[in-house]
C-alpha cells in the first residue's frame, strides 16, 4: 500500500487526465442580474442556482454529477484508495461515557456500522446494553442522533433526530426501561439541546417558527425562541420562557445547574465567541415560571457558565483577558464591580473548563496542544493531569458531586482513546482503546513553527512514515481552518490516517482566525484582518516548499466550511503553489452569504457587504465566487457539497464550480461532487464518508499520477 511519484513537473501534473479523459463541463446559464453594492455594480449570472427548488438547478446538479462520476469512475487510483479507507476505517470506536442517575452512557460503532449506537449499563464493569440504535431509523443510515439527554434519574432519555445531514431536529423522549418512545414529540428545532429540570417533568429547549414553504433549506432563521416542554403534553402547550421581539438575532443555549435550582442560559447572537448570560430560579427543581434575570447582556465577551456553587456562579470568560479566566460571581450581587477573580489569565489560550469533584478542570493549548490544569475550589492550582502525549484531549464533564470524569486524547498518529481520571487522587487509567490497521508505531508527528507574512509566528502539524526522506517529492495533504475561534489541534482521522498509509504527509496549520492563543488570535483572523488567515495558510504552504517537505508539484490543500472559504480565496490568491485544490462545504459567496439560514451569525467573523463600502471591498477581494482570475493556471479543483445542507447552502458552491469552470483557467479538472440526502457534514453515514472521502484522496492521486497499491 504504497503511493509513488513520477518525475513530472507541476505543468505537467495539472495537465493531465482532464485532457486524456476529454473532459466537457455543462453549459452553465448565464443570467443579466447586476446588484448595486454602495454604488459599485456587481454581476451575479449565476443567482438563479439559488434556488434548491428549481427544475433547472436540480437538472444542472444531475448534469454535474454525471461529468464527476464518469471522471472519478476512470481514476485507477478510485479503488485501491476506497479499500485502504475502509479497511482503516473499519475499527471499533468509543465515546466519552457519561454518567447519570443510576446510569452510564456512551456511543460506540463496530466499525462500519452508519451511525453511533448509545449503549447504556449501571457499572462500568457491566455488560452495555442498547439504549438507541439510531441505524434502526432509515433504511440508509441518513438518520442521525444530533443529541441525548437523560433525565436526572437516567430513566428518560431526551433525544434529538435529523435526518439527511440537515440542521433541523425532531426530539422525542424514550423510556429507557422499555425501549418504547412516549407521545412527545418536539419538531422544528435547530441549534438547541435540551435541559430537564431536576423533578424529571420536562425539559427545556429551543426552536424556530415552521419555515415557510420551500425554504427549509435556505431560508434565514431568526427569532429563536426558547419554551419548556412538559411531559404529556403537546407541543402547543409548550410553554414560552425567553424571547427577544425586539432583536431577531437572539438564540438561547441551556442547562440546569448541579443542585437542579437555577437555568442557566446563555444568550448567543452570532456564530461567535461573545455571549451574553442569564439565570432563571428553579424552586426545588422544578419549572415555577418567572421572567429570567441577567447577569450580562453586553455581548462584548465570552461567558460560558461552568458551575452554581454555594451561591456563586463560576464563569468562564475573556473579559479583559483574551486569553481566558475563571470569575465567581454572586448571585444576590451580580453587578460586575462585584465579580472576583478565582483564576488569572495565564500565557496559554483557556479553551474549556469544568466543575467535577470539588475541582475545576482548565484545558489550556500550548502552541496548539493539550495542557489540562486541576485547580481547588479557591481557584489555587493542584495539579495536572497527565496526558498520554503531545495532542488534543477533550472531555472532562460531570458533577461537582461526581468523583470520576472521562476524556479521549489523540495525536495525528494515535486513534481516540478514553480514559478515566479519579478526581481525588488524580489517576488517569484507560477506558477504551481502539485496535485498528493504522500501526501508529510506525508514524510520527512533530511540531514546527512557521513565520507568515507580518512575522506572526504560529504552529503546522507534520505527520509521517517514519524515516520518510524529505526531498520536496512528498505527496504532501495541506489542510486548514482559520476562523470562529475553532482551534485546529492535533487529532487522528481516518483521511489522514490513509493519506500516510499510502506514503503521504499529512499537515494541519494553527492559523489566525481560530482559538489556539486566544481571543486576540481569533479577531486578527475576522472582518477587515481576514486576509491574515490566507496569508498564514499561503506561509505554511511556502514552508513545506522550501523545507521541502514537498513542491508545488506534490502540495494539495483541504477545507471544510469556513475551511472551504480558506482553500477557495488561497486557490484564486496563489494558484501556482499547489497542485490540488480541495474546498468542501464552502463559504464562496461573501457577498451574500448572509442571506441564508443560519449565515447572518457569521458577521461577527466576516462583517457584511452592507456594513460599509471598505468592508464591501476587503469581502469582494477575498471571495472566492468573485476572484477566480482567468488567465491563470489553475490547480485541479474538486467541489464537495450536499444538497441538504443547511448550514452553507450548496448554492456557494454551485456558483464557484460555475465560475471557474467558465473561466480561462488552464486544463486541470474543475469538478464539483454533490452529495444527495447530505448535509454539512454532522450526521453523515458512514458509507458516505467513506465514498467521499476515499474519492477526494484519489482525485489528488490522480492528479498528481501517483500509483496506489
Amino acid at each position: 500500500m504504497k503511493l509513488t511519484l513520477s518525475a513530472l513537473t507541476l505543468a505537467a501534473v495539472l495537465a493531465t487526465s482532464a485532457q486524456a479523459q476529454g473532459l466537457s463541463y455543462p453549459v452553465t446559464r448565464k443570467a443579466d442580474q447586476i446588484d448595486a453594492y454602495h454604488d459599485t455594480a456587481v454581476a451575479d449570472p449565476y443567482r438563479w442556482l439559488e434556488d434548491d427548488n428549481s427544475a433547472e438547478t436540480k437538472a444542472w446538479v444531475i448534469a454535474q454529477n454525471e461529468v464527476t462520476d464518469k471522471f472519478l469512475a476512470a481514476m485507477p487510483q478510485r479503488l485501491p484508495a476506497r479499500r485502504i479507507y475502509t479497511e482503516l476505517y473499519n475499527f471499533e470506536r468509543f465515546g466519552i461515557p457519561f454518567h447519570e442517575g443510576d446510569r452510564y452512557f456512551w456511543t460506540r460503532n463496530d466499525g462500519l456500522q452508519q451511525q453511533n449506537v448509545l449503549y447504556t449499563a449501571k457499572s462500568l464493569a457491566d455488560t452495555p446494553v442498547v439504549a438507541l440504535d439510531p441505524n434502526l431509523l432509515s433504511k440508509d443510515g441518513t438518520v442521525a442522533l444530533s443529541g441525548v439527554v437523560p433525565s436526572r434519574d437516567g430513566k428518560l432519555l431526551a433525544y434529538g433526530i435529523a435526518g439527511a445531514g440537515s440542521d433541523w431536529q425532531t426530539w422525542k423522549v424514550r423510556d429507557l426501561a422499555t425501549g418504547q418512545d412516549l407521545a412527545d414529540t418536539i419538531e422544528w428545532v435547530k441549534f438547541s439541546s435540551a435541559a430537564w429540570t431536576a423533578d424529571g417533568k420536562g425539559f427545556f429547549y429551543a426552536r424556530y417558527d415552521a419555515p415557510k414553504e420551500g425554504d427549509k433549506l435556505k431560508g434565514a432563521n431568526y427569532f429563536q425562541k426558547l419554551y419548556y416542554h412538559r411531559l404529556g403534553t403537546a407541543q402547543s402547550e409548550d410553554l414560552l420562557v425567553a424571547e427577544n421581539r425586539d432583536d431577531k438575532e437572539w438564540g438561547f443555549g441551556t442547562e440546569v445547574s448541579d443542585d437542579g435550582e437555577l437555568l442557566l442560559i446563555s444568550v448567543w447572537k452570532s456564530a461567535g465567541s461573545k455571549n451574553g448570560l442569564m439565570v432563571l430560579p428553579l424552586p426545588k427543581g422544578a419549572f415555577a415560571g418567572g421572567k429570567p434575570q441577567p447577569i450580562t447582556l453586553e455581548f462584548d465577551a465570552q461567558y460560558t457558565p461552568i458551575a452554581a456553587v454555594g451561591g456563586k456562579l463560576i464563569v468562564k470568560t475573556d473579559k479583559g483577558a483574551p486569553r481566558g479566566k475563571l470569575v465567581a460571581i454572586d448571585l444576590k450581587n451580580p453587578a460586575q464591580a462585584n465579580w472576583k477573580t478565582l483564576v488569572v489569565e495565564g500565557p496559554d489560550a483557556m479553551t474549556a473548563a469544568s466543575a467535577v469533584g470539588g475541582r475545576f478542570l482548565l484545558s489550556y493549548l500550548h502552541d496548539a496542544a493539550t495542557l489540562v490544569r486541576v485547580h481547588g475550589a479557591d481557584g489555587k492550582q493542584l495539579s495536572e493531569v497527565k496526558l498520554p502525549g503531545i495532542g488534543t484531549a477533550g472531555g472532562f464533564g460531570g458533577r461537582w458531586s461526581d468523583k470520576e470524569t472521562f476524556f479521549s486524547y489523540t495525536s495525528l498518529t494515535t486513534p481516540a482513546e478514553i480514559h478515566r481520571y479519579d478526581v481525588k487522587t488524580g489517576k488517569v487509567s484507560l477506558f477504551k482503546k481502539p485496535k485498528t490497521a493504522f500501526n501508529p508505531d510506525e508514524f510520527e508527528t512533530r511540531r514546527e513553527f512557521v513565520t507568515s507574512k507580518d512575522g506572526t509566528r504560529f504552529p503546522i502539524f507534520i505527520a509521517a512514515k517514519k524515516g520518510l526522506k524529505f526531498d520536496g517529492n512528498n505527496p504532501t495533504l495541506l489542510y486548514g481552518y482559520g476562523g470562529f475561534d475553532i482551534s485546529i489541534t492535533p487529532g487522528y482521522g481516518v483521511t489522514a490516517a490513509t493519506w500516510m498509509k499510502m506514503g503521504g504527509v499529512y499537515v494541519i496549520a494553527s492559523i489566525r482566525g481560530g482559538g489556539e492563543y486566544g481571543s486576540a488570535w481569533h479577531e486578527a483572523g475576522t472582518k477587515l484582518k481576514k486576509q491574515n488567515v490566507f496569508d498564514d495558510f499561503i506561509a505554511a504552504g511556502e514552508w513545506l516548499v522550501k523545507n521541502k517537505v514537498a513542491s508545488p508539484a506534490t502540495l494539495a490543500i483541504n477545507g471544510g466550511s469556513n475551511g472551504g472559504l480558506l482553500v477557495g480565496a488561497v486557490t484564486n490568491q496563489r494558484p501556482d503553489l499547489f497542485a490540488v485544490a480541495v474546498p468542501q462545504v464552502g463559504v464562496m459567496d461573501m457577498l451574500r452569504y448572509q442571506n441564508f439560514t443560519i449565515g447572518w451569525a457569521w458577521a461577527t467573523d466576516y462583517g457584511t457587504s452592507a456594513d460599509s463600502p471598505e468592508m464591501f471591498n476587503a469581502l469582494r477581494a477575498y471571495s472566492p465566487v468573485h476572484t477566480i482570475k482567468s488567465g491563470a493556471k489553475y490547480p485541479a479543483v474538486l467541489i464537495t457539497t450536499g444538497d441538504h445542507d443547511d448550514r452553507v447552502v450548496p448554492a456557494h458552491s454551485f456558483k464557484y464550480a460555475a465560475t471557474l469552470q467558465a473561466a480561462d483557467t488552464g486544463p486541470a479538472p474543475k469538478l464539483i461532487r454533490i452529495e444527495t440526502n447530505a448535509g454539512h457534514g454532522a450526521g453523515k453515514p458512514t458509507s458516505k464518508i467513506i465514498e467521499e472521502r476515499s474519492d477526494i484522496l484519489a482525485f489528488i492521486a490522480n492528479t498528481m499520477k501517483l500509483d496506489v497499491k
